[in-house]
């Protein structure tokens, strides 16, 4: 692959010692250098208020969010799974980004979901739920391989890097594929890097 995409990196978990946070980080130092990941933080967003749009007066968060995202060629969305669905952190964030109406920074950027649990289950239902918005996003939705990262707590050492090298492999297949998934995906072509 001999161009670079740009891809905004979003972690639904604020928390210090996030595992979703450390695998996203242990994910892009794996993924292919055609890649290069830009992590957006989301904590600063007001919540989203129509209201505030229709009068002509979003606030600055909400300016610097959209015009960030709006460049990327793509997005890799990292989530835990709260109460069976996705942190209100990342909905609101994906809310404020599709808004106003008809100028959503989403349309069209391929994604990619990585949920991370300390189950079993690996946040599932955080994925799904997190693909459902992205159909009405038009984000075409990396398919396979998906990517649920369960019993998180086992796999990282107290620095956040990835003790299993099962992990290590199944992230770099997942990156990988991922940058396929892009290029076969990204609405405007990029030219090649120069050296």
């Amino acid at each position: 692959m001999s161009t670079q995409y740009h891809v905004a990196a979003l972690v639904g978990s604020l928390r210090k010692g996030s595992y979703t946070r450390m695998i996203a980080k242990e994910a892009i130092g794996l993924a292919p250098s055609a890649l290069a990941f830009e992590i957006v933080d989301i904590g600063d967003l007001p919540l989203y208020n129509q209201d505030l749009d229709d009068e002509k007066h979003p606030p600055a968060e909400w300016v610097a969010f959209r015009d960030r995202i709006r460049p990327m060629d793509a997005v890799l969305f990292a989530t835990p799974e709260y109460n069976r669905s996705v942190p209100g952190l990342l909905k609101n964030a994906i809310d404020v980004g599709s808004r106003p109406y008809g100028s959503s920074v989403w349309d069209k950027k391929p994604a990619a979901v990585i949920s991370v649990s300390p189950g079993a289950i690996g946040g599932f239902a955080a994925n799904h739920n997190l693909r459902q918005s992205m159909v009405f996003l038009n984000m075409p939705a990396m398919q396979a391989p998906e990517a649920y990262i369960g019993n998180v707590a086992k796999l990282l050492d107290s620095n956040g890097r990835l003790t299993s090298d099962t992990t290590r492999q199944f992230l770099r297949t997942i990156m990988e594929s991922f940058a396929s998934w892009i290029e076969r995906n990204a609405p405007t072509p990029r030219t090649p890097e120069r050296c």
